[in-house]
């Protein structure tokens, strides 16, 4: 990677803290990179140095961070955080910050970031795909976040900006008539082989938790609803999920009465898995269910990375939305193509954050990707990050 050599005055993005100034409320703002010597942070990392950024890079290891920042092509200062020391979170961040948190899964270790962000009123980001951290996103912590001014952007990486995207694009289409919109999430080669050890961990530890959807203009519990989707010309299941397009997209389309979205990575499993997932509740319930998938996620983290290797066939993903009137009539589809999740993660975040930093964002509490950044704005954000519309 060919980064050019700082021009102060000319991009934003140039203008640094000092080590030495950052906490004295004399500095300028920045990113933050929270979690950045993970397999996603370190993704991160390098795509906002392509977009020439100088973040700071955050985590709770400081040999880990002093070997990453060593790694790459130019100096960037580095500060000790850790979830468990939520003071030392607070102080990596100051108001006009943006800190995009990649540390999962999410809904163990999530809250430290959001609530340092919330108390600086800063700018928050984070690359979860955790459905009961979403919900907990928008439900509990956007209205303190609000009041202090702080922004929170949840879920922004291949979960759920395609799905949002997509469905703004359809519904922009079907104009007024659109009551309901489906959402599908799929996927070209072996993510199973791909998925990292926060993945996983994050996964296994969504296994018990309560699904939702949104229907007759209100969130509801809901597990192991199935639907097919052409794709490709194909026939392909998909399972019903918890999303942040629950939450955002009837913000930015107040007449939408149902909102679902479907996963489709599991193929000819999907409906064993949906007959799973309604029995979740029964499941949940047992003594210890709950510790045994801690003690598991654990598990999963400390088997650490996994990478594709250079035989294995390339990934890439394909999302597909379609608004319905409310007589059940197709009004208008959408379908979105992109690469490898996790590359598109890494540099929507990298988009997101200089976007953010530079020209602010749309408004203050929990957003979803189009009220945050706009239709357009968003389009051609995902577009430089390889997701594109046909």
């Amino acid at each position: 990677m060919t980064v050019p050599e700082p021009r102060i005055g000319v991009n934003p993005l140039w203008i640094l803290k000092s080590e030495s100034g950052y906490g004295t409320g004399m500095s300028t703002p920045r990113i933050v990179l929270f979690g950045a010597t993970g397999f996603t942070g370190r993704l991160t990392a390098e795509a906002l140095l392509a977009r020439g950024a100088r973040p700071l890079l955050a985590g709770r290891d400081p040999a880990r961070l002093a070997a990453l920042a060593a790694s790459l092509p130019v100096e960037l200062p580095t500060a000790v955080a850790d979830v468990s020391r939520p003071d030392s979170v607070r102080r990596i961040v100051e108001s006009g910050d943006v800190l995009v948190s990649t540390v999962g899964p999410f809904t163990r270790w999530g809250e430290p970031a959001i609530q340092a962000v919330t108390e600086a009123g800063a700018i928050y980001l984070d690359s979860t795909g955790e459905p009961p951290f979403i919900k907990r996103v928008f439900q509990r912590y956007g209205p303190a976040a609000a009041a202090r001014g702080a922004t929170l952007i949840t879920a922004f990486g291949y979960d759920y900006v395609p799905g949002n995207l997509a469905a703004a694009l359809a519904l922009r289409k079907a104009g007024s008539e659109a009551v309901r919109v489906d959402i599908g999430y799929f996927v070209r080669g072996n993510m199973a082989r791909r998925a990292s050890a926060g993945t996983r961990a994050s996964a296994l530890g969504m296994i018990l938790e309560p699904m939702y959807g949104y229907r007759d203009g209100r969130i509801i519990r809901e597990h192991g609803r199935t639907r097919l989707f052409t794709v490709g010309g194909r026939k392909r299941h998909g399972i019903s999920l918890g999303a942040s397009e629950h939450f955002a997209l009837p913000r930015a389309y107040p007449r939408l009465r149902e909102v679902n979205v479907y996963l489709g990575w599991l193929g000819g499993l999907t409906r064993a898995a949906g007959v799973l997932a309604r029995a979740t509740p029964v499941i949940a319930a047992l003594p210890g269910a709950r510790r045994v998938t801690e003690a598991m996620a654990d598990r999963a983290i400390r088997s650490g990375p996994r990478t594709s290797s250079p035989t294995d066939p390339a990934i890439s993903s394909q999302t597909i939305a379609e608004a319905y009137a409310a007589d059940g009539r197709l009004l208008a589809a959408s379908h979105l193509d992109g690469g490898d999740p996790y590359d598109f993660t890494a540099r929507i975040l990298a988009w997101a954050a200089t976007t953010a930093l530079i020209d602010g964002v749309g408004g203050t509490g929990a957003l979803g990707p189009v009220d945050a950044f706009g239709l357009d704005a968003l389009s051609e954000g995902c577009a430089t990050a390889g997701l594109l519309a046909r």
